[in-house]
């Protein structure tokens, strides 16, 4: 629920606008304010769990994202349905690092690779699946569905979740890190902020980019400062002294800015430059679905006899080489099959990559520091994402203005705008702008190699490789 409703709703923004009467640019909060509470909640992961335990915390975020969910739903205007967003974002930012919690206790160390493989699969399927989704249920039924439909399903997980999952006790070790807390939701919040708003423009000049990027990054910073000098931290930044957990964030920090950053892409590329509907072009990113959700639970299992510095490695590099080849058959009409088949090589590289590397990162950490280590892990991926998404956003509008100068200096939404027989005049250049910004996702995603060949040499049982 929770990854899916960070892109269920862009498909429903131009219903939102119409039927609100407001214009793009404040509908576009219902968006980004959903993404802001969730980034700016998960610092505090670590601390609810020591506070009223892992279950309850989980119970209650589930909670108050089901009531922001139904409430947004009922939403009567636009200030509304932008607050009850952030209510959502609010319950929502600490499920994923809860669940990680729990599923890492729960499984053995040598078992630990095929319940992260079963734990990724909503993380990596989710921004694909909810344009499909949401573009249904605005065409079929209403936009309030995107929102009520989360209630039935949060409503189930509370029944289970509370049967299932096994009581844990409170250890409230340390009081909350508040001045580290102050620092690091905010920063996060603003530096966020700043990416999305400079992808959004294609402009990170201008004032009401670069003021809360910087003060973001200042934030951040002193959080980083006091992370390493204070007694009781929010997150314990150690971590990163260790040889596995270091060189694992280090790969998915450049992996999830080339993967999260190309979905932006895909869609465009397929509804603009090909003409297909939203509900067409997410149907055709199947294929990838299936092929990283199959390879995933096989690498999981794998990722528990097998050194992680020989699977991570060739996923990333098989990612690669699937979406270079992808690369340079983005034109304006090449046929589908050209595209979706390298999609799906590099859906099986996904596959070996994100959820084997995270096992290998959490693999020997203590239980005590495990809510430390998903929480870090979480922040990670979600400022790598938003990095992504704001530099394949620049690039594609400078791509744009150099190809089509005048077309396309008001952005892409002006040239969605156009009529159908102007967009397949100007299609060639376009899809050409689109190839020049595949390049740097590509570039992005090999990056993520050097470091992967630094992660421990050895499977969960010790063997060496």
């Amino acid at each position: 629920m929770t990854v899916i409703d960070v892109t269920i709703v862009n498909v429903a923004l131009g219903r939102l606008s119409q039927g609100f009467h407001a214009p793009v640019a404040t509908i576009q909060w219902v968006a980004t304010g959903y993404t802001l509470a969730l980034a700016s909640v998960i610092p505090a992961t670590a601390w609810a769990v020591g506070r009223f335990g892992a279950k309850r915390a989980y119970l209650t975020s589930i909670g108050v994202f089901t009531l922001g969910s139904a409430l947004a739903g009922l939403a009567w205007n636009t200030g509304s349905l932008i607050g009850f967003r952030a209510l959502q974002g609010l319950g929502g930012g600490m499920i994923t690092p809860l669940a990680m919690t729990i599923v890492i206790r729960a499984a053995d160390p040598e078992r630990r690779g095929r319940m992260m493989s079963v734990l990724g699969i909503p993380v990596l399927i989710g921004p694909l699946a909810g344009p499909i989704l949401g573009g249904w249920l605005v065409d079929s039924a209403s936009w309030r569905w995107i929102f009520f439909i989360n209630v039935p399903i949060g409503a189930l997980v509370l029944l289970l979740a509370g049967r299932i999952f096994p009581a844990d006790a409170p250890e409230p070790g340390h009081r909350l890190d508040v001045p580290g807390l102050l620092m690091l939701s905010p920063g996060l919040a603003m530096a966020i902020y700043g990416l999305a708003t400079g992808g959004e423009h294609g402009d990170f000049g201008t004032a009401k980019v670069l003021v809360p990027t910087l003060a973001g990054a200042a934030l951040v910073a002193g959080f980083v400062v006091r992370g390493l000098t204070a007694r009781h931290p929010l997150i314990d930044l150690r971590l990163f002294r260790r040889r596995s957990f270091a060189t694992a964030a280090g790969s998915l920090v450049f992996f999830t800015c080339a993967y999260f950053g190309s979905m932006l892409l895909l869609p465009l590329y397929y509804q603009v430059v090909r003409g297909q509907s939203a509900t067409a072009s997410g149907l055709l990113g199947i294929p990838q679905v299936l092929t990283t959700g199959t390879t995933m639970q096989i690498a999981g299992r794998l990722t528990d006899k097998v050194s992680p510095r020989r699977l991570v490695p060739v996923g990333i590099a098989l990612a690669s080489i699937g979406f270079l080849v992808f690369t340079t058959q983005v034109h304006a009409d090449t046929p589908y099959w050209h595209l979706v088949l390298p999609l799906a090589v590099t859906g099986v590289g996904v596959g070996m990559t994100i959820m084997p590397a995270m096992t290998a990162a959490t693999r020997n950490v203590p239980n005590d520091e495990v809510p430390g280590a998903s929480t870090a892990l979480n922040i990670t991926q979600q400022v790598s994402a938003a990095l992504g998404t704001a530099l394949i956003s620049v690039v594609l509008a400078g791509a744009m203005r150099d190809r089509l100068p005048g077309t396309a200096e008001r952005g892409i939404g002006a040239v969605r705008a156009l009529p159908a027989p102007a967009r397949h005049a100007i299609a060639p250049p376009l899809a050409d702008a689109f190839q020049h910004t595949y390049v740097w996702a590509v570039v992005l995603m090999a990056l993520a190699l050097p470091p992967a060949l630094f992660l421990p040499g050895h499977s969960s049982k010790g063997r060496k490789s």
